[in-house]
């Protein structure tokens, strides 16, 4: 490596001196001159850094495969309670329709001791001033 003195006092072959030189020419030479600062680092810390660097990632990989791993697990809680619903869901609705089927109250009446009326012993009463809900706001005539 050169030092400071030495770049200096002699310019490198095929560049003039910054006296000569423009004003525009100096910020391109001095991007020739920087480098990165791990081309002046040793082989062992060039080395160290280099492990520091994988463990890190392989650290951020793991964490992530962790995450994953987690969500994955969360994922499959959710679809099992969800196929448990379903099912429960499935069993309520053949309950339901079970229990709305005339066979199954017929069933049901006979059970507590109701018995089918004979229609020709069935009275009828009819209420002359019976009104609707919907139409309550009418008076009621006599």
């Amino acid at each position: 490596m050169y030092s400071l003195k030495a770049r200096t006092a002699v310019p490198p072959l095929g560049v003039a001196s910054l006296k000569t030189t423009s004003r525009s020419a100096m910020p391109a030479q001095r991007r020739q001159h920087m480098r990165p600062f791990f081309f002046h680092m040793g082989p062992t810390a060039l080395c160290i850094t280099c492990v520091l660097l994988v463990g890190l990632m392989a650290v951020l990989y793991l964490s992530q495969v962790g995450q994953v791993v987690a969500s994955n697990h969360q994922l499959q809680e959710i679809r099992s309670k969800q196929a448990a619903l379903e099912r429960q869901n499935q069993d309520l609705a053949d309950t339901l329709a079970q229990e709305q089927s005339p066979n199954y109250i017929t069933e049901q009446a006979q059970k507590i001791g109701l018995e089918p009326v004979d229609p020709k012993n069935l009275w009828i009463l009819r209420v002359s001033h019976w009104r609707e809900i919907g139409k309550a706001d009418q008076p009621i005539q006599p």
